[in-house]
């Protein structure tokens, strides 16, 4: 039937990649809050020099494409080299990030690969979700993970009924099979996969689990562009992280019911099918 949101009912998240974000729409203002991911970066060469060069060229970023395929105002809330320490301590701050002025009905957070990189160096610790306070942020662990949940929470608190939806790291390893890295992408990734029993409203996206591995040679020749995307990458995530959306929306038909009250101080006590914005 056409209107059954699920007619495969052993549907896997990526089973399906929609060009059009599908429900993801239903989300008329979304933040991206990520790093060099989230930002559409391009990695070019110094002529003179021949180093790398790196751009942040957020109209190719994967937001700015879900914009563009949802009709939806989304917010990068993103810059190259981002980790959850800086954006709390400094970076969404000085950008204006937390105010009033861009409250989103969602929060797709996608930080993780520098914070990996910063603890394989000896700077800064992955830590476990049990580094969450969920119910007073100031309580959490100086972790990569305490950090994550800092950021949840504050936006939270601004805007209490939005939704979130936390990314797991890519499979990638830039040519590196350290099993140190291994297992701090692995220790983020199940903390990051906690959140939801942490957090109402939060569903994960587990591209580590069910998007395609980043360092994958068919992967590399087509969709990257040094250690970073190309434009047909970022379109391919654009579409990876709407359609994801869309299959969680799809299979919990009755948590989105209100997200047009998001926000507002309307509710639908009516439909007892659906949980109130406020609920989990």
């Amino acid at each position: 039937m056409i209107f059954d949101p699920c007619p495969d009912k052993d549907e896997m998240p990526l089973d399906r990649l929609d060009p059009t974000g599908g429900f993801t729409a239903i989300f008329r203002t979304i933040g991206c809050i990520g790093d060099s991911l989230s930002s559409g970066e391009f990695e070019g060469t110094d002529p003179e020099t021949g180093g790398k060069t790196y751009h942040d060229t957020f109209e190719y970023s994967w937001g700015q494409f879900l914009a563009r395929m949802t009709g939806s105002k989304v917010w990068n809330f993103s810059r190259g080299g981002m980790k959850a320490k800086e954006y709390w301590d400094s970076f969404a701050e000085a950008k204006g990030f937390w105010g009033k002025d861009k409250l989103c009905d969602a929060y797709i957070v996608a930080l993780g690969v520098n914070d990996i990189t910063g603890a394989l160096g000896g700077n800064g610790e992955i830590g476990t979700a049990d580094d969450i306070d969920p119910k007073d942020g100031e309580n959490n662990g100086k972790t990569v993970l305490g950090y994550y949940g800092r950021i949840i929470s504050r936006l939270r608190q601004n805007r209490p009924d939005a939704f979130f939806f936390p990314v797991t790291v890519p499979r990638d390893h830039r040519g590196s099979t350290s099993p140190a890295r291994q297992a701090l992408e692995d220790r983020l990734n199940e903390g990051i996969r906690r959140l939801p029993d942490l957090f109402p409203r939060t569903y994960v996206l587990d591209i580590a689990r069910y998007a395609p591995p980043f360092d994958d040679e068919a992967f590399v020749g087509s969709y990257r562009l040094g250690g970073h995307l190309n434009p047909m990458g970022y379109l391919l995530f654009a579409r990876i992280i709407g359609s994801y959306i869309d299959y969680i929306i799809r299979h919990n038909m009755n948590d989105f019911k209100q997200v047009g009250f998001i926000g507002t101080p309307w509710r639908n006590t009516k439909d007892t099918g659906a949980y109130l914005p406020d609920e989990k």
